[in-house]
Order: structure tokens, then sequence, then C-alpha cells
């Protein structure tokens, strides 16, 4: 546990970051405007720390044609406050496209643009974070049996920094996941690897590229290599007799309404099981009808021309993958048959989804404070809060990995403005701040960071 030495106090944040994905960047766009609004004697004192060099958000799937999924409405901001200045509108105007894209008449920017906003968004406030800076560990700091504070450890280039707060928020994202068994490699890759490892083959003339999964990912991975190589044979692997419609119906999308993540956390288990079934294809393992449509329209067309390269293995998966010197070998076997059928490929990709990061994989010991319900869940309140037992007295918030408590947008752009929102109101109804508006040493410390 730490102790505090005179003179080596770290400065107390009322709230540290960790990671600054598109979550964590609209929670300190919220932190800032809010500081705006009250002045220093109310505002929030805040830092943020990402291990990436600079903002990234998927850069791995920025295929230069593929579109957003969600409405530029639901940026980081305007569900909370529409007046803001850092909405998508506000990036429009600043970049000269505002009419041009009104013009467009399109609610669906292209992936490429919206991940440019988001950079420009998080460069408003470049002030609240720390690039190249990995957060190694969190530990409790105790006074009189109750822990005040969170000593967060930080590595850099220039060694471990601590940095102490009243409260966490946790945003580190979602991690790749590809089958058991499987090891990504220089011929096997996860979807999130595409575009930084396929200008690799360019002047190499690739034979075959099999592409596995029946999501959104996978359709516009096997899209985009059929067009990028137009020698190269492109083979997609799923358990399904072809992809599956994204339900975007506008019924359907209330599943992603502020409202629903009330619904939801009120439910009780049973109807939370069934809310996910009936919606599950709003979001996973669903593609555009319009890029399945293009698809089959391609795959037809190559049929009656006679020159096949865009295969679809279904109700198939794939049961091996071995690199060698040269290339990778799938094994694609029938879910009916059980038949094996080898292919010879010089890349396989993996588009087999995601899982949230740990919560609360960073807090070490901390994490025995936090509480769990009978399947081992983290408890999570309302407020996106971590229950937590007595003697804890900081707040940690999660901004991901609460699937189980708030419903299907707990990873999603959809509702990312109004979360931020409501953990600010959770973090003010508190009374996160004292009489200063700066991070404030404590024990009689100087305030200067520790670095060791």
């Amino acid at each position: 546990m730490s102790q505090v030495l005179p003179g080596d106090a770290p400065l107390v944040h009322d709230l540290i970051g960790i990671g600054f994905g598109p979550s964590n960047v609209a929670m300190a766009i919220a932190l800032s405007e809010h500081n705006t609004r009250v002045g220093r004697e109310e505002s929030v004192t805040a830092h943020f720390f990402e291990q990436q060099p600079g903002f990234g958000w998927h850069r791995g799937m920025l295929i230069d044609d593929a579109t957003m999924q969600v409405s530029f409405l639901k940026d980081l901001v305007t569900l909370r406050n529409p007046a803001s200045e850092h909405s998508f509108l506000c990036y429009l105007q600043s970049k000269g496209r505002l009419i041009d894209f009104i013009n467009h008449k399109n609610l669906f920017p292209l992936r490429v643009e919206f991940h440019d906003y988001l950079e420009w968004a998080a460069a408003k406030v470049d002030d609240m974070v720390s690039y190249g800076h990995e957060v190694v560990s969190v530990t409790p700091f105790v006074h009189d049996g109750t822990v005040e504070y969170l000593d967060v450890t930080v590595r850099s280039g220039e060694g471990l920094e601590v940095h102490r707060a009243r409260n966490l928020v946790i945003g580190t994202g979602l991690r790749p996941v590809v089958p058991e068994g499987v090891e990504r490699g220089e011929r096997v890759w996860h979807n999130s690897d595409l575009l930084r490892k396929v200008d690799s083959l360019e002047g190499t003339s690739p034979a075959r590229f099999v592409v596995v999964g029946a999501g959104q990912s996978a359709a516009e991975n096997v899209a985009y290599l059929h067009r990028r190589f137009p020698e190269a044979e492109v083979c997609a692997v799923f358990s399904r007799y072809g992809y599956s419609p994204a339900d975007d119906s506008s019924f359907a999308n209330r599943i992603f309404d502020p409202q629903a993540v009330d619904d939801y956390f009120a439910a009780p288990d049973d109807v939370k099981g069934r809310l996910m079934a009936y919606h599950g294809n709003t979001n996973y393992s669903v593609v555009d009808i319009d890029l399945i449509d293009d698809l089959y329209r391609e795959m037809y067309r190559e049929k009656v021309l006679g020159t096949e390269r865009l295969r679809f293995l279904n109700v198939s998966r794939v049961t091996g993958v071995e690199e060698t010197s040269d290339g990778v070998r799938a094994t694609v076997s029938s879910l009916v048959t059980g038949e094996e059928t080898p292919l010879e490929a010089d890349v396989v990709v993996f588009a087999t989804g995601y899982s949230p990061a740990d919560p609360l994989g960073l807090l070490g010991e901390v994490a025995d404070s936090c509480l769990r319900d009978d399947e081992g869940r983290v408890r999570v309140e309302r407020d996106y809060r971590v229950v937590t037992d007595s003697a804890l007295r900081c707040g940690i918030y999660l901004q991901g990995g609460t699937e189980h408590t708030h419903g299907i947008t707990t990873s999603l752009l959809s509702n990312t403005a109004i979360r931020v929102g409501e953990i600010l109101d959770s973090l003010l109804g508190r009374g996160v701040t004292s009489a200063s508006g700066d991070a404030r040493p404590v024990a009689g410390g100087t305030g200067n960071t520790v670095r060791g």
C-alpha cells in the first residue's frame, strides 16, 4: 500500500483516466466544458494516460470506402450538449465541408472521416492527456482504515511516475479475439491488423486469401482484398449459409437509446438475456444489406464470366491453421458432413471480433475491494461506478465491460456522450472537488511527482 513521505507526495487529481480512446476523449471534453462553465473554483481536475504515442482508434480497419454504422449525430458530444463546439458538425465546418456533407444526404460518414473527427476532438483537449504513458499498476493509499486515494503508476520513456487520484475512469477498450489454438503471425492476422500488414504484400502477387467470420468486418475485409488484389482468390468462411443483414430499422434502433439503458439496468436477469437475444442482430455478426448485395452481385457476375475469384465456403469452419515458409495452410471443415478441405493461402484473416479488456485487470489489490455478483461479474451502479466495500471511498468508473448491467451500448459510440455526462454528474454529486481548481498535494507534501 502507498505511503506518503514529506516532500514526496504526488499531486492529487479529482479524476485520472486510463486510456484515451473515444470514450475518454468524450469524458475529457465533458470535463473541459464543465470547467469552462463553472470557473476555477468549482472545476474538476483530471488527467488521462494513453500508452499509444498518439490518438488512434481501430486504425487497422480504416478501409477507404468503409462507412460508419452509427449516425454522425451520435458523436462525442451532441446527445449530451447539442451546442458543443466539439461536435462532428463543428468539425465539418472547420474543414470547409459542412455544405458538401449536407448535400451528400447521408447520416453515415466514411470511417476515415469520422476517425479524423475523433483526432480533431482529441487535439482540442490534449492538455489533459499524456500519450506514450502506460498505466502499469494502481495501489490504494490508506488513511485511518479507509482508502482515501488511489496511486496510479505510469511508465513512460522517462521512467515510472506516480499520480494520485480521488477517482478513476477506466476506458481501456476492446481486445482482438481469435479462436482458441490460433496464433497470430506474419501470415495469420486478426482483421485489426489488416491495413498495418497488407502493404507488406505489395509486389508479391498473392494467390489466395482466406477470411474467417460472418460480421461486418469480415465482409468488409473480403470486399477490400478482392478489390485490392485483382488476381487473387478470396475465400470467405463462415458457419451460416450467408451473411445476415443488420437490423437497423427505426424501432429496433431503440435498443441504443439512453432510455434503453435505464430499462436494461432495471430488468431482471432473465429479461436482460431475452433483450440481448431479441436485438443482438442490431450489432453482432451482422452486415449492412448494401454490402451483402454488392458481394452477392460480384459473386454471380464472376460465375457468369467464368472467372470465380470470390468464393463463399458456408456452413463451414476453419479447424486448423499452420504457417509455412511461404504462406499458410488452412483446413476448412463442413459442419454438415465433416469433410475437410485443405486450402493453401498467402494470408488467413480472422475477423472474429473483440472482447472487453478486464476492467479491473490493472487494479491489483484494489480489485479485492470491488464487489462481484453470483456469476463473478463486476457489480456496477447505474452511474457506471463499480460497487465497492465501505473501506474504499474512491470512485472507480467503467467505460466498457458493463454489458451485463447496462446493455448493448456499453462498447459502442451510440451512448458515449450520454454516458460521460452521467459519470460527470455522479462525480459532482459525490462532491468530488474541493475549494481549489488545481491538482492538490496532500499530507504536507510538495506536490512533486514521484519518479522511479
